[in-house]
Order: C-alpha cells, then sequence, then structure tokens
C-alpha cells in the first residue's frame, strides 16, 4: 500500500471516529456535562473538516503524480 493511499484510509477512519465521537456524545451518553458536549461539538468539527482535507490531500497528491 502507497503512502498517498494510507493516507487516504487515514482520513476516513478518522472521520468515521469523529462521527462516532458526535454520536455517542449527543445521543448515546447518559450524562450531559459540559466536557460531552465540548467533545461532541469536537467530534461533529472533526466530520466536517477531515473530509475537506482529505480532498485538499488528493487533489495535490494527484498532481505530484505528473
Amino acid at each position: 500500500m502507497s503512502l498517498r493511499a494510507f493516507h487516504i484510509v487515514f482520513v476516513t477512519v478518522t472521520t468515521l471516529l469523529f462521527a462516532f465521537l458526535a454520536a455517542w456524545a449527543f445521543l448515546i451518553s447518559r450524562e450531559h456535562t459540559a466536557m460531552v458536549t465540548a467533545l461532541g461539538g469536537v467530534g461533529i468539527a472533526g466530520t466536517v473538516l477531515m473530509p475537506v482535507y482529505g480532498v485538499i490531500f488528493y487533489r495535490k497528491a494527484r498532481k505530484l503524480l505528473l
């Protein structure tokens, strides 16, 4: 597996983990403390920003193959 492919897989897995963190914080957790809410916010931010980073990386990596 190339470094580029590993990076894309890593970004995908990280996005799924962020989504699980947000789901756990807002849907599954029985406690609704400030820390759990903050973790949910981090999960949402990661779920949105990691795919954006992945697309930017993919475009940049595709140009390197020329």
